[in-house]
């Protein structure tokens, strides 16, 4: 029988999405005030849901105290109060946009699980805005 644990962080990051082949015109017209070169934040919310097997020794699909770890340890430190077009090396060369955020968090959680285990990320750039990415398909 398969169920999901979900667990709930937060962190606060600036960025600026911006495309260095297009002109600063197009760049403006595309990402508007996300395109501010002094950059700006977002209050991001994550929610982070692991679908598996359930352990018959220990009842868990994934104990909620190693999420909650594993999710501090491989995001919260990684991009809390950073500037992840500077401070975070995978966005050097990656738009920084709440899709490529879901996917480089997906990427950094997935090798922890164990086999067999599904990952799905949901990240809240507002309260309104949000992405959805559950690896490839």
């Amino acid at each position: 029988m398969r169920v999901t644990i979900s667990r709930k962080a937060h962190f606060n990051a600036a960025h600026r999405l911006h495309n260095p082949h297009w002109s600063a015109e197009k760049n403006k017209t595309i990402f508007g005030k996300c395109n501010n070169p002094n950059f700006h934040g977002h209050n991001y919310e994550l929610i982070v849901s692991v679908t598996g097997d359930i352990d018959p020794d220990t009842g868990y699909v994934m104990d909620a105290k190693v999420l909650k770890d594993l999710i501090k340890e491989q995001v919260e430190d990684a991009f809390d109060h950073k500037n992840l077009n500077i401070e975070v090396p995978v966005f050097k060369n990656l738009n920084p946009t709440a899709e490529n955020i879901a996917i480089v968090i997906w990427d950094l959680l997935k090798p922890h699980l164990e086999t067999g285990q599904d990952l799905e990320v949901v990240l809240y750039e507002t309260p309104r805005n949000f992405v959805t990415y559950k690896g490839p398909s």
